[in-house]
């Protein structure tokens, strides 16, 4: 009974599939539930022996929304998303009672303009700080730019090509500049190659229209372990020091996977 407090079985009220093995899924929420954008919590199913298999997801719906919603990519081999790709509405899931993380806007203090570089399901985080009306209020210019294999994979493209949430004041949202970076094939309107080269050409602050700076430029990288890696290396390459509690900085990082 004491496990019992620390999660709970949550209804699926939702499934939505981008590609075959990529989708969205949103259940019912867990009463008590508290989250800072950008923060995860962990999911569960049981396994073949009955035992809760868990994974942490990171939270797309904001705070104030009653059903919580989750982006997910099926990994063949593993042991919970093929399971969690087989849910139907009405089906139940284990969502625990307490969210974690550190991606959050209290790491930063000032800043003008705010970068938000994901690969993949990296992107989930963002689109519930993007949901949440204090990022709007708090800076003059958001970049978000979203980098995937395929164009099939751009989960999430027409809500931020043309974004609009109940919570967000629409005078507020010409503030957004939103670009995607396809890796494995030209296609029209987006950047091709991974953000860490383009970063390196110029390329990516040319096509925002903007230039990055350590002293005006927040950035939050979230996405494929490699980029991260590789990003950390040229943001504090180029003079950007990674915010830690006790000594905030303009940058911060956190691995999906």
């Amino acid at each position: 009974m004491q496990a019992q407090t620390k999660y709970s079985p949550q209804t699926v009220t939702g499934v939505h599939f981008w590609t075959p093995t990529i989708f969205s899924i949103k259940t019912t929420r867990p009463p008590g539930l508290q989250f800072a954008p950008g923060q995860f919590v962990r999911l569960g199913l049981p396994g073949d022996d009955g035992q809760l298999i868990w994974r942490a997801y990171s939270f797309v719906n904001s705070p104030a929304e009653d059903t919580l919603e989750f982006y997910v990519i099926t990994i063949p081999e593993g042991l919970l998303t093929p399971r969690m790709a087989k849910l139907k509405v009405g089906d139940e899931m284990f969502v625990d009672h307490t969210a974690y993380g550190f991606l959050t806007l209290d790491r930063f203090t000032g800043g003008d303009d705010l970068w938000l570089l994901a690969t993949g399901t990296g992107l989930a985080p963002f689109v519930s700080i993007l949901r949440d009306p204090a990022v709007w209020q708090r800076f003059q210019k958001i970049y978000v730019v979203h980098s995937v294999r395929w164009e099939r994979d751009l989960a999430y493209y027409e809500e931020l090509r043309h974004f609009s949430h109940p919570d967000v004041d629409p005078a507020l949202v010409e503030k957004l500049h939103f670009g995607v970076c396809v890796t494995r094939e030209q296609t029209p309107g987006a950047l091709y190659g991974r953000i860490t080269s383009l970063l390196e050409s110029g390329e990516l602050e040319t096509s925002m229209g903007a230039t990055l700076d350590p002293a005006t430029s927040r950035i939050m990288v979230c996405g494929n372990p490699d980029m991260v890696k590789e990003l950390r290396a040229w943001f504090t390459g180029n003079g950007y020091a990674v915010s830690r509690t006790a000594t905030p900085g303009p940058l911060v990082l956190e691995k999906q996977w």
